[in-house]
């Protein structure tokens, strides 16, 4: 009898605590609806397990104070740019590409403060044969400064190669700083950063775990891809460091990415988004001396904003310049994402784009390397098919760049996903491109992905098998949570 008393004074614990956390989700953190029901349905059928997951991942009402301080250190970016606003504002400047999307130009200044510059170079890095050797040949050429910040770090041929080259860098005098996120590189021995540290390279974590594989704030990564070199030389995309993203990984095969390498006046916002973070991550204020932000000689004419978003943001402005753009989209929208999760206005947009006969493409993985994710992906993808959108699965390897292109004129390339996480919880930046012929590049990349890829077709995606329409089901239901 006690133990069965126990039993029930255990069972009715629970019961409490789940209440306890339904009544927090549904009435005092004001979620989103789809978050709401996600969440009361985790709690529903997984009641402890759920509870814990809800710790580690779902509170969210701890996320003002958590970065009151950022948006503190933000200021100081924002009075810079808004000082440049001023200077560079003059709209009759601007390409003629640009003077046609003035309308998103003008969103992202509003939403994140991110300035419009024109005299920018854009190389782009289409694979991880391009990409390393371009970085690691801009670290080896740097004189004065490098600044890499990277969500993903791995110990192997590729990181080790990285740390010998900053060691080397700091060595010769270059002030060099790595910033790095706790979780993304949680597998990385505390001695590969402690024999950098010792050798003068300078480093920051980002949110540490306070136990190996605990972290309250699991939710809020810094899943940011930037390298500036001597303030002249900027990095971003999809790639992190490591063997698997030069396709050595035998568990994915190939590693379909994308990077690019900017240089010009652009270069400086993606400066200034480093010493944000830097700040953040390591209490210190990087000073804003001129060496950090040379003068930019003329090299090119394509118009870029470096937009940045995550849960300290006011607005989700990566997710709002990807609405804009689908929505205003004549012609075509071209995409690659490894992970399609839209919310509902995406989703909506790009159904009423399809249905109002514009070019819909997107292109996903063939092979998950997040279950759930992947069956969540593929249950929008069926609905997104009925409406005359073609999506595609990349069939020569895993597919992980973030590409959105529309009417070949704007391009959006950085480190954001197609899905919720991206748009709220995690630190992503982005550039917006616009240049008819880096779009038209770009654009040529990606189609030329669908001669490795398959069409998904009504008729293939109605014959899936009862057990991976449940596997879609379920995923969807969580998708809010992934």
């Amino acid at each position: 009898m006690p133990i069965q008393k126990l039993n029930i004074n255990i069972t009715l614990l629970v019961m409490i605590v789940n209440m306890g956390f339904a009544f927090i989700i549904v009435f005092l953190e004001r979620r989103n609806p789809a978050s709401t029901w996600a969440w009361l349905f985790v709690l529903m059928f997984l009641p402890l397990a759920g509870f814990i997951f809800y710790l580690l991942i779902g509170q969210d009402m701890r996320k003002k104070r958590l970065f009151s301080k950022k948006e503190e250190v933000d200021l100081e970016s924002i009075a810079r740019q808004q000082t440049t606003l001023i200077e560079n504002r003059k709209l009759s400047k601007i390409s003629t590409t640009a003077q046609l999307h003035t309308d998103i130009i003008q969103l992202q200044l509003q939403n994140s403060q991110s300035i419009y510059t024109q005299n920018n170079k854009v190389t782009i890095l289409n694979n991880g044969e391009e990409k390393f050797p371009a970085l690691f040949q801009a670290i080896e050429e740097a004189e004065d400064h490098i600044h890499i910040e990277y969500y993903i770090i791995r110990y192997d041929f590729l990181g080790i190669a990285l740390q010998k080259l900053l060691i080397k860098k700091a060595q010769e005098g270059v002030e060099v700083r790595l910033l790095y996120d706790g979780m993304g590189c949680i597998r990385v021995p505390r001695s590969y950063f402690a024999e950098m540290k010792k050798a003068g390279v300078q480093l920051a974590e980002f949110y540490p775990p306070i136990l190996p594989y605990i972290n309250f704030r699991l939710n809020y990564r810094n899943h940011r891809k930037i390298a500036v070199i001597d303030g002249k030389k900027a990095f971003t995309g999809g790639f992190n460091i490591g063997d698997e993203y030069m396709g050595l990984d035998n568990k994915f095969g190939f590693w379909r990415d994308i990077h690019v390498l900017l240089e010009g006046d652009s270069v400086d916002y993606f400066q200034m988004r480093f010493m944000v973070d830097w700040h953040f991550a390591y209490g210190e204020r990087i000073p804003l001396d001129d060496h950090y932000f040379p003068p930019h000689p003329i090299v090119g004419n394509s118009g870029i904003q470096v937009v940045s978003s995550g849960p300290d943001s006011t607005w989700a402005a990566i997710h709002q310049g990807y609405l804009k753009m689908i929505t205003k989209a004549k012609s075509s929208i071209y995409m690659q994402t490894p992970y399609l999760i839209p919310d509902d206005s995406i989703l909506q947009a790009l159904k009423i784009a399809a249905l109002e006969g514009v070019d819909v493409k997107i292109i996903i993985p063939c092979k998950p390397d997040h279950p759930f994710v992947y069956w969540a992906s593929t249950s929008y993808a069926g609905e997104l098919i009925n409406t005359g959108v073609e999506i595609y699965t990349y069939d020569n390897g895993f597919l992980h760049s973030k590409l959105l292109i529309i009417d070949g004129e704007v391009v959006s390339v950085g480190s954001a996903n197609m899905d919720m996480r991206s748009f709220n919880l995690s630190f992503e930046l982005n550039a917006f491109i616009y240049d008819k012929a880096v779009a038209r590049a770009f654009e040529k990349i990606l189609l030329e992905d669908l001669n490795s890829s398959s069409l998904i077709t009504k008729e293939k995606y109605s014959n899936r098998s009862l057990y991976i329409r449940f596997k879609e089901s379920i995923s969807r239901l969580l998708s809010p949570l992934l």
